[in-house]
């Protein structure tokens, strides 16, 4: 949230005109306080987002770093999101095994259709210009915050250590499936296979059966995932413990939710901050995969896997 693309400004969480002076802008804050505090019925989320706007631009300092632009204006896109030069890397320790390029299908459809949008013959000088970006239609407007969200969730699991193995945008179309479908994260490791969904609605988003729900949710995308999974599943021969849901942590109430089976397959959903927690301790109820079966299902993948 507020470094998404897709999401609300600060300003308009505490509901107040950017220029506003700085008592305005306190009153604001203790109105919207009161308003959304879970305690006299507000909705938590959104009482977590007016929290965080406000120290977004509470004091003088943070406000004007706000107003220059922050966030995905200064987000360049990475060569590889969970690589680092061995020079500037104070962590010497092994890292996950990863394949393919985190959020690379979308920030090329983005710049593509970014340049086409902006017209022919205009020069970009930055495409991730915070104006620029807040400008644009919406769809292209999320093609970059799911970007930004699967270099996020890249960096997390790059960390998780060497007993680890990931592949980034998985092209997971089958006989009838759409040709631009991909799985964002697969990840095996001791606590089991899991597909991993990163993903940024803009804010809050509720679950209702089994799904996600809300004005800024596309389609039907926990369902999406599982049935992309099934078709990787199917081509590779192997099981997936679980799928999992990474979420920007303000947009989420409680930094891990289970929701037990969907459509047969155990389901998380996780702030980015818990992700770490989740893949080292499984989904509650899924296998463990240990000794020569993670060999066996890498060995399955690698051969199987296309990237999108």
């Amino acid at each position: 949230m507020f470094d998404s693309p897709l999401s609300a400004s600060a300003y308009e969480v505490l509901a107040v005109d950017p220029a506003v002076d700085e008592e305005t802008l306190r009153k604001a804050y203790r109105l919207r306080l009161r308003q959304t505090h879970p305690d006299t019925g507000g909705d938590a989320a959104v009482f977590i987002q007016v929290q965080r706007a406000w120290e977004l631009v509470g004091s003088p300092d943070a406000r004007a770093a706000y107003d220059r632009g922050h966030g995905f204006g200064e987000a360049a896109a990475p060569e590889w999101s969970g690589w680092r030069p061995p020079s500037a890397r104070t962590d010497t320790r092994p890292r996950a095994r990863s394949y393919g390029h985190p959020g690379g299908w979308r920030r090329e459809r983005y710049l593509t259709l970014m340049r086409e949008w902006a017209g022919r013959g205009v020069t970009l000088d930055d495409p991730y210009d915070p104006a620029l970006v807040r400008s644009a239609p919406v769809g292209l407007r999320r093609l970059l915050a799911d970007a930004l969200a699967e270099e996020a969730t890249a960096r997390i699991v790059a960390d998780l250590g060497m007993g680890y193995t990931v592949w980034h945008d998985v092209a997971a179309s089958g006989r009838d499936a759409d040709p631009d479908a991909k799985i964002d994260h697969i990840v095996l490791g001791p606590s089991g296979l899991y597909g991993l969904l990163s993903e940024d609605f803009g804010g809050p988003a509720r679950l209702r059966r089994g799904e996600f729900v809300g004005d800024g949710v596309p389609g039907a995308p926990l369902a999406e995932l599982l049935a992309r999974m099934r078709v990787i599943a199917r081509a590779a021969g192997v099981r997936f413990s679980g799928a999992i849901v990474v979420l920007p942590d303000e947009d989420v109430v409680d930094p891990i939710q289970e929701l037990g089976r969907v459509r047969g397959v155990r389901v998380a959903v996780t702030s980015r901050s818990a992700l770490a927690t989740v893949l080292r301790r499984g989904i509650t109820g899924a296998r463990d995969i240990g000794g020569n079966e993670v060999f066996d299902i890498r060995t399955r993948l690698q051969q199987t896997v296309r990237f999108a």
